[in-house]
């Protein structure tokens, strides 16, 4: 029973991972398909250009719970390592959604939630590299993926081994997902993020 249960919640948050929060939200309250704006992508970042603050903020909200959710179900079903099996399978669905002909984002607001979900200290961390990086370079791509490699020593020493080989093969696939951003990021074309201005042709907020 206990390994039905286990796969069980492994399949779901693979499936719960890839609903596509971005194209929600930006369908529902903005009337806008978020792979027609900017960079094409689903996520918070994306939507940050977009839509404006409040349209990223619920993306950014709604991505995150779709790690966190996993790593409570799993740690209250049986421990830690179910929990980050669970968070994993998430981002994957996250990054490769049946809804979406296996496309997707790329992960992070959704690694962001499981890492807070796991280790809450690490969470802080992730944020504080995230926020550092794009203040410094205004490039989130590199915030993201710094602030995720960043996570394997910090969830092994806060979270043990179960939380560290999540953080490294979570950062693998989060740096895999931002390949092109890389080479945009060498080619110095990648966008900047809007952090603290408005979007053209909206409010702020």
């Amino acid at each position: 029973m206990t390994v039905l249960a286990d796969a069980t919640l492994v399949i779901a948050s693979f499936f719960f991972g890839a609903v596509p929060f971005g194209i929600i939200v930006s369908r529902l309250f903005f009337r806008r398909d978020l792979r027609d704006e900017g960079s094409g992508n689903i996520g918070a970042a994306n939507a940050l250009r977009a839509l404006g603050k409040r349209g990223a903020a619920g993306v950014l909200i709604l991505d995150a719970l779709k790690g966190a959710l996993p790593v409570i179900a799993g740690r209250a079903l049986d421990g830690s390592t179910l929990a980050t099996v669970a968070a994993f399978a998430a981002i994957a669905g996250h990054c490769f959604s049946p809804f979406l002909n296996f496309r997707g984002g790329k992960g992070v607001a959704t690694n962001f939630g499981a890492v807070i979900a796991l280790a809450w200290p690490a969470g802080g961390l992730f944020a504080a590299i995230w926020l550092a990086v794009v203040l410094v370079s205004g490039y989130s791509s590199a915030g993201s993926m710094l602030a995720s490699v960043a996570m394997a020593p910090a969830l092994w020493i806060l979270d043990g081994i179960p939380g560290g080989v999540y953080g490294l093969v979570s950062a693998l696939l989060i740096v895999f997902m931002h390949r092109t951003n890389i080479a945009r990021l060498l080619a110095g074309t990648e966008s900047v993020l809007p952090l603290f201005r408005p979007v053209k042709g909206r409010p702020p907020g």
